[in-house]
């Protein structure tokens, strides 16, 4: 049996985005994922630890992206980093949110939409 896919979704605060993402994929077969953030006040900070686990990590917006990458740069040189163009315009499982996010992953993270 393989590996499951370990996927880290990134946001600011950890606080809409990147839970509700953790949540729509919570129970996707061979699917492993946390969410962080990436400012001072996050709810859970993104740290090495969780960078070095990651096999995907899925930023919502491209200053996320880049702060990963000032941060954590030798640490993701082979890690697929890919931005999902999602701003912050929802709440935590937002259903436009969560609609955006079942379209958007799948094939972002390279598997079937789950049934």
């Amino acid at each position: 049996m393989a590996s499951p896919l370990r996927v880290l979704f990134v946001c600011s605060r950890n606080r809409l985005r990147s839970p509700t993402a953790e949540s729509v994929v919570a129970d996707w077969p061979d699917v492993e994922a946390v969410s962080a953030g990436t400012a001072p006040d996050a709810e859970a900070r993104v740290s090495a630890d969780l960078v070095e686990w990651a096999d995907v990590v899925v930023a919502f917006e491209a200053s996320h992206r880049r702060r990963l990458l000032r941060a954590f740069g030798p640490l993701l040189a082979d890690t697929r980093v890919v931005v999902l163009g999602i701003p912050d315009d929802y709440a935590v499982m937002d259903p436009a949110l969560v609609r955006l996010l079942r379209d958007r992953l799948p094939p972002v993270l390279g598997l079937d939409p789950p049934a």
